[in-house]
């Protein structure tokens, strides 16, 4: 049986709509316009430190950028190791000794429980000192001091970041 001149057209319509694959590129281009948003607000290349009420940082014209590292703050009551209570300050003041046998105590401990792959013992560990502005400085010599006891010898102080000029 032979087909007629329309069922052949519409059979060669049917077989070329078979062909060809539709690819929606609307809707794929919204996800990709969500995606750019996403990550243009959610990129920052500001490393912003704990937002503190209790501690007001000393300010300076520093350039360099804080890394995370081992926390230690001295605020104007305690000294908190990674926001874990370790000593009062008023019992550092009273103490004669060079160095808070406490802090180095507890920065041992954490030495112990943190295993960074950066970490060697030639370059020695890292550790960030957060005091407030009004800390008196034997205080804070006190800290640093224990901290190196404790095999932190690169010690950072943060300050806060003010304009040139």
């Amino acid at each position: 049986m032979k087909l007629s001149r329309r069922a052949r057209r519409m059979q060669r319509h049917h077989t070329r709509a078979k062909n060809s694959v539709g690819f929606n590129l609307v809707s794929l281009m919204d996800i990709f316009t969500i995606l750019v948003f996403f990550l243009l607000v959610n990129s920052s290349s500001e490393q912003v430190l704990p937002n503190l009420k209790i501690l007001q940082l000393p300010e300076s014209v520093a350039e360099q950028k804080p890394r995370q590292v081992l926390r230690v703050m001295v605020t104007q009551t305690e000294i908190l190791l990674q926001d874990r209570n370790i000593i009062t300050l008023e019992q550092v003041k009273r103490s004669g000794k060079q160095a808070i046998p406490e802090l180095v105590v507890a920065l041992q401990n954490q030495k112990k429980r943190r295993v960074l792959k950066e970490d060697s013992e030639k370059e020695g560990r890292e550790i960030m000192i957060m005091a407030d502005k009004d800390i008196p400085y034997n205080v804070l010599k006190k800290v640093m001091r224990s901290c190196s006891q404790a095999g932190f010898s690169k010690i950072s102080l943060p300050v806060l970041q003010k304009a040139r000029g």
